[in-house]
């Protein structure tokens, strides 16, 4: 899957009816590919989606490697807490300082300090630095504002999620309610169904 600059869509999607509310707006493309199996991830529990990382790159011989910010090492634990692990998971950096975004995984430094951390590129930049950093095939990155203040200008709940490969890369913004862990393990949760997508892209 190959994200283009820009193109953001008009409004973000909806959820049906009686469902929790977190939309998403996809940064790079409108793909009703892509939000429908975001969807289908959400009734998958986190152990299910990782497994299904693992055993999709596996099986197409690409190793994936994490970059995380608010969620603090719980997608690299998620994934290594599955068999199959050592044959997939390359390694993680959790960036969770900002001046650690750039000097670790080379995330643009004026970027940085004009949007904030928790921004749609910072992500993009984190999911190719750990690629690069860490040898992989797939880079995932979380960022985002997990609570209880809001921060960089951005409320809580808001994260952005990116995957990256040689081919290039995809962002997705969620807004998620909650509290502070909730938001933590939603945000796994989506990456782990952003990254799957991707995959089966």
């Amino acid at each position: 899957m190959t994200g283009r600059a820009g193109g953001f869509p008009s409004k973000p999607p909806t959820r049906p009816s009686g469902e929790p509310e977190f939309p998403r707006t996809l940064l790079d493309q409108e793909s009703p590919d892509l939000e429908q199996e975001l969807r289908a991830g959400e009734h998958r529990s986190r152990e299910q989606c990782a497994q299904k990382v693992l055993d999709l790159a596996g099986a197409a011989g690409l190793t994936v490697a994490v970059a995380e910010s608010l969620t603090g090492g719980r997608l690299a634990a998620a994934l290594t807490g599955r068999p199959g692990a050592s044959a997939v998971f390359r390694g993680s950096v959790t960036a969770y300082a900002t001046e650690l975004k750039a000097s670790i995984l080379g995330v643009d430094p004026e970027l940085l300090a004009r949007a904030g951390a928790v921004d749609g590129e910072v992500a993009r930049q984190m999911a190719e630095g750990v690629r690069r950093v860490c040898g992989s095939d797939l880079g995932v990155a979380t960022t985002g504002v997990a609570g209880p203040t809001p921060q960089d200008g951005k409320e809580v709940g808001t994260v952005y999620l990116a995957v990256a490969d040689a081919h290039g890369s995809n962002v997705v913004l969620c807004r998620f309610s909650g509290e502070r862990s909730s938001i933590q393990d939603s945000a796994v949760g989506a990456a782990l169904n952003l990254t799957i997508s991707h995959l089966n892209s």
